[in-house]
């Protein structure tokens, strides 16, 4: 799943390396980045309906790389644009992001993520019990936001964002649905 995972990377990083990029080669990398960052976040949402549904249990390992994958690309996508786009420019960086709606939407999205993937590992979970799963409940927050983030920035093609929200929003229509479904005797603890 790894390799799977980051070859958008290594065809972005060959695109990069042989010239093969579209004219503006750092829009090109913000908006490839950001992409697949929403694909792998909103991959990781789809593993537990999916197991739920259709039995899946041999991808609920899953999420934890996926969600890991989708942190490593926002990671690129901010970073495109703080070091090749705005070029550690401080007061102009704070500007876009006090002023520029779909850059505020991306902060936030990236900034529900980064305690989401320090807090991914074994001793983490350990460490905080039941609070690590309502803290990883950010995840959907940061799929609103991201999903938010590129319908903002868009300013022709609607589609591929629409998609994205769409799936978005069927997988949170499923999230509540498993949450308010009432518990049947034969899926209570002490049901038979």
């Amino acid at each position: 799943m790894l390799g799977a995972g980051l070859l958008p990377l290594g065809v972005l990083l060959f695109g990069a390396l042989t010239d093969r990029l579209d004219a503006n080669p750092i829009e090109h990398i913000t908006h490839s980045t950001g992409k697949w960052a929403i694909r792998l976040l909103l991959l990781s949402l789809a593993v537990r309906p999916a197991q739920r549904w259709l039995g899946w249990s041999w991808a609920l390992p899953l999420r934890r790389t996926l969600g890991l994958l989708a942190f490593t690309y926002a990671c690129l996508h901010f970073l495109t644009w703080l070091v090749l786009d705005q070029f550690f420019d401080w007061e102009a960086i704070l500007e876009d992001v006090a002023e520029r709606r779909y850059i505020t939407m991306g902060f936030a999205a990236f900034l529900c993520l980064v305690p989401l993937a320090i807090t991914s590992t074994r001793s983490w979970i350990r460490r905080l019990g039941r609070r690590w799963i309502s803290l990883h409940r950010l995840v959907y927050a940061a799929a609103v936001f991201a999903v938010i983030h590129y319908l903002w920035q868009v300013k022709a093609d609607w589609l591929p964002p629409a998609i994205h929200a769409a799936i978005l929003a069927a997988l949170l229509a499923a999230r509540f649905r498993f949450r308010t479904r009432p518990v049947s005797v034969a899926q209570s603890p002490g049901g038979s």
